[in-house]
């Protein structure tokens, strides 16, 4: 297992940003993470679990303890079941299941990360969520010192949540197994009506697999949402901000303040969020609070082509970032009464 000591960080976050960590251990295996983990629990250090670096935003002082980055690789398909290596790329893994004809997680190509990563945030995007097919995952528990095998019921998915981001110093994802579909090179049902339209498509109608693939993607890097070292609309952590779900009265009290501000007519993006829930649309608050495509004057704006992106367009610091989003929520809060909730996980920092 590889160590390093006061190792840098921002390299192995697509923000490209944070301090040092005064340990980065690597582990290729499963039995290296839970030495590794076994290891910092029992010396009391502190752990930061890093996988692709998608999702996290580490303070300018960098991390006081052990790093551990998950560099396990695997991928199995038996039939139509799917077994991944936590460490394994997640975007790699939806092009070796749209090759194999194999639908369920098309919708999510492009997304950065690893796999491991995904039942955390219960990733989605484009109309599917990994919850939708992922029937197992295989994890390490801190507390009782065993790996487990959680069912998809176990996990407690909802909206970008899970169990294991409820609980985030409990379990460290080793392996994430998902159930597919042979629908003959067909995608799943077309659920989200922008992939649908770029598709020629009816919402719920099925397109061949690659070419659902290919056009998610194209819609991803239109947005500035598929990594490109070259592009710093791409220097981010995707979608900033989580889609507030407000309850039946705040979404009264949300409609009538955009009334009062836009104009009466004027309805606000609204989607069935269950039971006396609906869920409006962060990017459209955001952009209607005053921060569009490209806002800021420093090193750290709002992305030239999606404004649910904050990102570092070189030169920034984690405190850069910060203030951006701090401006932002305040911003949103001001106009219409909605504060936002970072999707990013942050470290050593908050808002």
């Amino acid at each position: 297992m590889q160590e390093l000591h006061d190792a840098p960080l921002a390299p192995l976050t697509t923000f490209r940003l944070g301090g040092p960590a005064n340990r980065l251990l690597t582990a290729t295996t499963d039995a290296e993470v839970i030495d590794a983990v076994r290891e910092a629990d029992a010396t009391g250090t502190p752990l930061l679990i890093i996988g692709g670096g998608s999702n996290l935003v580490i303070g300018d002082k960098g991390f006081d303890g052990t790093a551990l980055r998950i560099a396990t690789r695997g991928v199995e398909l038996r039939g139509t079941t799917l077994e991944l290596a936590a460490g394994e790329v997640w975007t790699d893994a939806v092009a070796r299941t749209v090759e194999a004809g194999l639908a369920g997680i098309e919708c999510l190509a492009g997304i950065p990360g690893s796999a491991g990563a995904t039942p955390i945030q219960n990733v989605g995007a484009y109309g599917q969520e990994v919850s939708a097919t992922l029937t197992e995952v295989v994890a390490y528990d801190r507390r009782s010192g065993e790996t487990v095998t959680l069912t998809n019921e176990e996990c407690a998915f909802s909206y970008r949540h899970s169990r294991f981001k409820a609980d985030p110093d409990r379990y460290v994802v080793l392996r994430v197994r998902f159930a597919l579909q042979d629908a003959g090179g067909l995608s799943a049902p077309v659920k989200y009506a922008e992939t649908a339209r770029a598709l020629g498509v009816a919402v719920g109608d099925r397109a061949p697999l690659a070419t659902v693939r290919d056009t998610v993607l194209k819609l991803r890097a239109g947005k500035g949402m598929v990594l490109d070292p070259e592009d710093h609309d791409t220097w981010s952590a995707g979608s900033f901000f989580t889609n507030p779900i407000l309850t039946d009265a705040e979404f009264a009290a949300f409609r009538a303040r955009v009334r009062e501000r836009l104009g009466e007519e004027v309805e606000p993006p609204a989607y069935p969020a269950g039971q006396g829930h609906t869920k409006t649309s962060a990017a459209w608050l955001i952009d209607k609070a005053g921060f569009t495509k490209g806002y800021g004057s420093g090193p750290a704006r709002i992305s030239t082509k999606h404004t649910l992106a904050l990102t570092n367009r070189g030169g920034a610091t984690t405190e850069d970032l910060l203030a951006l989003a701090r401006e932002v929520v305040a911003g949103v809060r001001a106009a219409f009464g909605i504060t936002l909730v970072n999707e990013p996980v942050t470290v050593g920092v908050s808002l």
